[in-house]
């Protein structure tokens, strides 16, 4: 077996599914087991920078044609890049692995297909999210097409006994969440009226090592605004709910920081709540700080049209 440079160690140290996919392909072999055969034509190449889907995914070297017959690099780096708005959603923690087993398959004596179950827990939750833009699941990652998990292929990561998680993998949500800008007082009241509920809360990121990160709300900092529907007592436990399924809306709150004060608004959705708005609770912005000292004393216009 060929020596490999320290680059492609340090990369394969960076796929924690690469070292038992390769003792599962020498137990497999030992064992008279069979994989996907090499086409004649088939080559090894390097991963180039512009493939930003599968560039230091943890190897550095790919089979071409890949496994979606895709001939020629060009060819692979278009069709891949169409999945990169999918990956920022953060649909599925193992869908950039899914995706680059079959654009970018790793160079090895055979080809190696996903598992059947990484396929379809990958499509449980980014189905949904391709939906909300008109996107059908594509009959090319049909999942019935990949072998059954007892055979040689690359599994999930994101179920491995060693997660310090056990949490349901996060699900991204269809509707765009992202910090405003705190324009004017009178701008921000008006939404919080039209909103069920207004809290003023500190977001905690639990990790940055996996492709979705865990948030968890910090329950000594909940300022309850606005209650609406809601229990006062039953706020905490529905927010963090929000940080557990919403990945996409945590994320983009967070903007890459490992923790922040926030004031958020949104609705009630029979079990779940909705984040419509998001303010960064900074010294710069006056204009949020004037109106949360505002809102205490503030009527919303169909509290005005009641008094009448």
């Amino acid at each position: 077996m060929r020596a490999v440079s320290a680059e492609k160690a340090s990369r394969r140290r960076r796929a924690p599914w690469l070292p038992g996919l390769l003792l599962r392909l020498l137990l497999w072999g030992c064992a008279g087991g069979r994989a996907g055969y090499l086409r004649r034509s088939s080559s090894c190449t390097a991963i180039p920078r512009g493939m930003a889907l599968c560039y230091d995914i943890g190897y550095s070297e790919m089979r071409i044609p890949n496994l979606l017959e895709h001939e020629t690099m060009p060819e692979v780096i278009q069709q891949s890049s169409s999945w990169l708005p999918l990956l920022a959603r953060e649909c599925h923690p193992d869908a950039r692995i899914f995706l680059c087993s079959l654009f970018a398959p790793i160079c090895l004596d055979r080809l190696i297909y996903p598992c059947r179950s990484l396929c379809e827990a990958v499509k449980r939750s980014c189905a949904p999210v391709m939906a909300c833009y008109g996107y059908p699941w594509p009959e090319i990652l049909n999942c019935n097409k990949f072998p059954a998990d007892h055979e040689l292929c690359i599994a999930a990561v994101s179920t491995d006994e060693s997660s310090s998680s056990r949490r349901t993998v996060p699900r991204a949500s269809c509707k765009d969440c992202e910090l405003e800008e705190a324009s004017t007082a009178r701008e921000i009241l008006d939404s919080l009226c039209a909103n069920d509920f207004t809290v003023k809360i500190r977001i905690l990121r639990k990790n940055t090592t996996t492709t979705v990160s865990d948030f968890e709300l910090d329950p000594s900092r909940v300022e309850v605004l606005k209650h609406g529907p809601l229990l006062i007592t039953e706020i905490p436990g529905r927010l963090q709910q929000w940080l557990d399924i919403d990945a996409t809306c945590a994320h983009n709150i967070m903007r890459g920081t490992h923790a922040g004060v926030f004031v958020i608004s949104g609705e009630v959705q029979s079990d779940k709540v909705v984040v419509n708005k998001a303010y960064a609770w900074q010294k710069k912005n006056r204009n949020l700080h004037q109106a949360v000292r505002r809102w205490k004393h503030h009527r919303c216009p169909e509290q005005a049209g009641r008094k009448v």
